[in-house]
């Protein structure tokens, strides 16, 4: 499903009215003509999607972002999927006023990168890798992982956020990342890694200097980047033919 496929965004268009588009055939903007709605109607989302064209034309996804429910931006990722920006924080604890970022790792168009406390990891640089993305997906990054690093790094994110934890509900799929992997039979390596652990693993190296420990702590930073591209992709597809391909069949 595509951004072009929802008409929930248009001001007095809602779930049961999209639906009923659907069903009629109107799955596409280029259709919509072919509804039944009043010349009124028809005439107020023709005007919102040619100001929504424009927008997606030079790839304002802010707009989309205010648009659409935030249950439904999960919608914006085939259009954005190039420059979504899937990332993951370590802390040394759990409150942003008294714990701080310790590492984040953004995973991007195929490619990952890991910044670090003390290193490279700096408001300048955080602030470049969410400029450069056009949507966000974590899990549980909207309640965790963005205000963690607005309040530590002194940030204002406004790119449009996926939040995998609460699409992940949707579908019916609860839990933590890892046990959400797992009942997607998606693998993972370091699994005897947890937050706890990663605590542990950034005291041993600001303690002792320890690379090792660092090394750990990085690559298991990566992986939950890099391993939500592919929750994303199964929870996509089931989102997909759960509000979107059956109403069209």
């Amino acid at each position: 499903m595509r951004i072009e496929n929802s008409f929930i965004m248009i001001p007095g268009i809602g779930q049961k009215t999209e639906q009923k588009l659907w069903k009629q055939g109107v799955t596409h903007w280029d259709k919509i003509d072919n509804c039944s709605l009043t010349e009124n109607k028809k005439q107020k989302i023709s005007e919102f999607v040619e100001t929504a064209r424009k927008n997606l034309e030079v790839g304002n996804s802010v707009f989309f972002g205010s648009k659409l429910p935030s249950k439904s931006t999960w919608r914006m990722y085939r259009n954005f999927e190039d420059s979504a920006c899937f990332f993951d924080i370590e802390t040394t604890g759990l409150d942003a006023k008294r714990n701080k970022v310790t590492t984040v790792s953004f995973y991007r168009n195929g490619e990952s990168t890991t910044l670090v406390r003390g290193q490279d990891l700096t408001r300048e640089r955080l602030e470049k890798e969410f400029h450069e993305s056009k949507v966000l997906v974590s899990f549980n990054g909207k309640m965790f992982d963005q205000p963690f690093l607005e309040k530590n790094f002194d940030l204002n994110i406004d790119t449009p956020h996926i939040d995998l934890m609460h699409t992940c509900k949707r579908i019916g799929l609860s839990g933590g990342l890892k046990k959400i992997e797992k009942d997607l039979k998606i693998n993972r390596e370091l699994e005897d890694i947890d937050g706890r652990e990663a605590i542990k693993l950034w005291k041993k190296y600001e303690k002792n200097g320890d690379k090792e420990a660092l090394d750990k702590l990085m690559r298991y930073n990566r992986y939950d980047a890099v391993n939500l591209q592919d929750v994303l992709e199964e929870v996509h597809r089931r989102l997909d033919e759960r509000f979107f391909l059956k109403h069209v069949e």
